[in-house]
């Protein structure tokens, strides 16, 4: 894990502020929430730390770089989004193994660490089915167990 500093980070879409020199620090282990009602920027925020949306002005920092110029893949942070994001198309083994395949992870290690966070999430009999043979509850436990696969070193969870 690593520390997350939000610094007077700023949003606007064309002439519409969104967001307003927000800035807080979360230091390395802890957690934070942020609370408040929809459209008020907490997805907004999420998707500036995470790379997918770029800052209007401000930075972030993880650990002891400054992010704000890397894209989101360089910066090691597992997003898990409100509706899931899992790919109906493979199994449930295959969601939480596939950014590891990308990261070219040696199949064994994929392997042991599917099974460990299968067995953390309480889904190792769900791992060769698809999402949509799921319930919510579970397709939620397989997002998170993407998160988790990855071991990044910030989690953001919308």
């Amino acid at each position: 894990m690593a520390s997350l500093s939000v610094e007077k980070v700023s949003k606007s879409f064309g002439r519409t502020p969104v967001l307003g020199e927000i800035s807080f620090t979360v230091a390395d282990g802890e957690f934070c929430v942020l609370l408040g009602p929809s459209g008020c920027g907490k997805t907004t925020l999420l998707r500036i730390v995470a790379g997918l949306e770029t800052a209007s002005s401000g930075g972030i920092r993880i650990g002891a770089a400054q992010v704000d110029p890397l894209p989101p893949r360089a910066r090691d942070v597992a997003f898990v989004f409100q509706n899931y994001a899992l790919y109906p198309h493979m199994t449930v083994f295959e969601n939480l193994g596939f950014a590891l395949r990308l990261q070219e992870v040696p199949k064994h290690e994929i392997q042991e660490r599917v099974t460990e966070v299968a067995r953390l999430l309480e889904i190792e009999a769900q791992l060769q089915h698809k999402p949509q043979q799921l319930s919510g509850g579970q397709r939620q436990r397989v997002a998170l167990g993407r998160a988790i696969v990855r071991r990044p070193k910030l989690f953001l969870f919308d």
